[in-house]
């Protein structure tokens, strides 16, 4: 079965488009994504062949994680995301730890952006005492570990949840990486759309350490006007 999903995989690769998508993802020498390799599919054709296996077992997963090719470590992240939904608590707490057990290889923003809120901050929302995970990611001296640590916190926000999600951003606030800004303003942004006195005031009171791509994603969905002050320092 593992074979077969790598052959068809294999057999969609187009090297125009992957040479364009390791443009795209920073594949080079002392990019963020170095060494990562692309067969050049897109979303859909990777989205179809996954559905193609939902029943590849965590072994699979764990070959199609440990692979260079990045279609193939997506593959298994989506399987991965069926797997848990489909999970009874015992199986999504083992895939919980499967999935931390391998973040360093969740490495690039695409992989971290489709799973960790579907499993991490699924999963932290049915057992919030091990929360503190999410405080270790965001301390970690891997960039993507960090990421995770973010972008797990959508499943909370979407329940109105806002605590961690501050928290955690007041500690990447220092961070160097766009990619880390990015996601930091991201999840601002996302908190504003339920509760904008609360983004507001988190801008506010954080304004000089605010990173300025931060602070531009955090603020898009303000109206015009006001979004131009907020980028003028003008409350």
């Amino acid at each position: 079965m593992l074979s077969k999903l790598k052959q068809e995989l294999n057999s969609l690769k187009d090297p125009k488009q992957a040479q364009l998508l390791q443009r795209f993802f920073k594949t080079g020498v002392g990019e963020y994504g170095e060494g990562d390799v692309f067969l050049g599919l897109n979303s859909a054709q990777i989205k179809d062949i996954s559905k193609k296996y939902p029943n590849l077992d965590l072994n699979d997963i764990q070959n199609l994680l440990n692979s260079k090719i990045h279609e193939e470590r997506v593959c298994a992240l989506r399987i991965l995301i069926h797997k848990y939904n489909k999970a009874d608590i015992e199986e999504k707490k083992q895939i919980f730890y499967f999935y931390l057990n391998n973040s360093k290889k969740i490495n690039n923003w695409d992989l971290v952006d489709i799973s960790a809120h579907r499993i991490i901050g699924d999963y932290l929302l049915k057992d919030y005492s091990k929360k503190e995970m999410l405080y270790k990611l965001a301390q970690s001296h891997n960039l993507w570990e960090k990421r995770i640590s973010i972008v797990s916190t959508f499943a909370f926000i979407k329940e109105k949840k806002f605590d961690d999600s501050l928290a955690l951003a007041e500690i990447l606030l220092g961070d160097s990486h766009d990619l880390i800004h990015k996601a930091v303003g991201w999840v601002l942004r996302e908190i504003g759309k339920y509760d904008e006195k609360l983004l507001e005031d988190f801008l506010k009171k954080h304004y000089d350490e605010i990173p300025r791509t931060t602070l531009r994603y955090s603020i898009e969905k303000f109206e015009e006007g006001k979004r131009k002050k907020y980028l003028r320092g003008e409350f």
